[in-house]
């Protein structure tokens, strides 16, 4: 099959996204409006316009009579979200003249949920354009895909082909449809709950909406140059603390609780896991901040329980900057932001099913090698028994994407190092950085900055990239455009 037939199939489905994306995108002219930047209505307006003629233009495309197979949704997943960091970048070039380069950075970390920044001054840059990072965040927190499905209620691709190519797995009701209309509608309440619990802290309603947008998408973005300090507040960390957790619980979760009334925070493995890891961390970050870099006993403790919880929920927000930690902790970071949050969440990182289907995994072969080749050793998930040869293949594969995500960190952070010769900074700060653009979580050292070269910036735009779809999406379109999709 030839690449621009390969294209005709995916081509009415990404239209018929694209468009419905132009409509939702609007919003931020409202903000314009309400806040009376006129100046952002044309780089603004400029996003929905062209995500609806791109759209409209896609949906005239002839689809061939060809069944649709998987490595289609995985192209689909992978332009789609690509294509959507391209646009989301044109208010930042045409409404602050920033660089192609540097905007498309933005966009992309925004529609991953990254919250690493490009911005010169955060502080002055219009609101129209805080709102749209925020949104960004919001919006690609469950899913480009998982949002227009819900919103659609039909698609000419395989709708669970494309929803389980965005990076999702869960479906706790009979329909995709009805799986992402159940999602959205509880992302909306917690949002809306996230909100007024923000607000206890004191801060301006602008700031705690914002704030909420982006600690429940895991995303990290804030309104102000210097971030989190800039309140100067423990009690906005410490309210912020269940929101960035709760944007990282499987949102099945949520819908068992509320809808079939038979589910509870503990009676969850992710959940449990979740809390679990997030108090591991606190309190080796407690130690090692009171021995190896010897602060006060409650600035300790509040570093600690923020910071660990942004790491293991993938959630770019930071009261003090790791650059000032001793390296052994900085590493001990770097682990709990590959692991990342829940599958089903909005949360990055390798996912905490994948970690535990691991460890099972392994327990499992060493069971094995200690035994009899004739005995049966079963192999055990959620309370129920696998087959061996359904086992070994989930396993196995399992593994696989543990691999790719090592690989994937290790060929980048050798990509940046040929572009960039930092002076400043060990690379284990590289390392940390690589990581964080790739687990979607946005905690950095300084690093990333404007004045990073072109080639770098790149390399954090791939590896944004890679780290939302988990690798296999983009993949797949590299090699169909590199050998064909035959």
């Amino acid at each position: 099959m030839g690449r621009l037939e390969y294209f005709s199939i995916i081509a009415p489905d990404m239209g018929r996204i694209f468009r419905f994306m132009g409509f939702v995108t609007l919003l931020p002219l409202g903000v314009a409006a309400y806040f009376e930047e006129w100046d952002m209505l044309v780089p603004m307006g400029l996003v929905p316009l062209i995500f609806v003629l791109l759209g409209s233009a896609l949906l005239t495309i002839p689809r061939p009579p060809r069944e649709a197979r998987l490595s289609v949704a995985f192209t689909a997943v992978a332009l789609i979200w690509f294509t959507a960091a391209v646009i989301g970048s044109v208010p930042f070039i045409v409404g602050l003249h920033m660089p192609v380069t540097d905007s498309i950075f933005e966009a992309m970390s925004g529609w991953t949920d990254t919250g690493l920044t490009l911005l010169p001054d955060v502080d002055a840059t219009p609101k129209t354009l805080l709102f749209w990072r925020s949104f960004m965040q919001w919006l690609g927190g469950l899913g480009i895909v998982a949002f227009t499905v819900a919103l659609v209620s039909r698609s000419g691709l395989t709708q669970r082909g494309l929803y389980r190519s965005e990076g999702r797995s869960e479906a706790f009701m009979p329909s995709v449809v009805g799986t992402g209309i159940a999602m959205w509608r509880i992302y909306g309440i917690i949002t809306l709950l996230s909100i007024g619990l923000i607000l206890l802290s004191g801060v301006p309603v602008w700031d705690a909406v914002n704030l909420a947008l982006t600690a429940i998408a895991t995303g990290g973005f804030t309104v102000h140059s210097e971030g989190i300090p800039y309140y100067d507040s423990a009690l906005l960390e410490f309210l912020l603390v269940p929101v960035m957790l709760a944007g990282a619980m499987p949102f099945k979760l949520y819908y068992l609780m509320y809808y079939k009334r038979k589910a509870s925070f503990f009676g969850d493995r992710q959940a449990v896991a979740l809390l679990s890891l997030a108090l591991i961390g606190i309190f080796v970050l407690f130690g090692d901040l009171i021995f190896l870099s010897g602060i006060d006993a409650f600035s300790a403790f509040r570093q600690s329980v923020f910071m660990a919880t942004a790491a293991i929920t993938s959630t770019g927000f930071q009261n003090t900057s790791p650059f000032t930690w001793p390296t052994v902790t900085t590493l001990y970071l770097i682990m709990f932001m590959l692991i990342g949050g829940s599958s089903g969440s909005t949360a990055g990182g390798m996912k905490i099913s994948r970690v535990l289907l691991g460890l099972e995994g392994l327990v499992w072969w060493f069971k094995r090698i200690f035994v009899s080749g004739k005995a049966i050793v079963p192999f055990r998930h959620e309370g129920r028994t696998v087959q061996r040869n359904i086992a070994e293949v989930e396993v196995s594969k399992n593994m696989l994407i543990i691999i790719l995500y090592f690989l994937t960190v290790f060929v980048g952070t050798i990509a940046v190092l040929h572009f960039e010769t930092p002076t400043m900074f060990e690379s284990s700060n590289v390392i940390f950085e690589v990581v964080s653009a790739f687990c979607n979580n946005g905690i950095s050292t300084g690093f990333v900055n404007p004045e990073m070269s072109i080639g770098a910036k790149w390399v954090f735009i791939f590896v944004m990239w890679f780290g939302r779809l988990e690798i296999m999406p983009v993949l797949v379109l590299f090699v169909g455009l590199i050998k064909g999709f035959d």
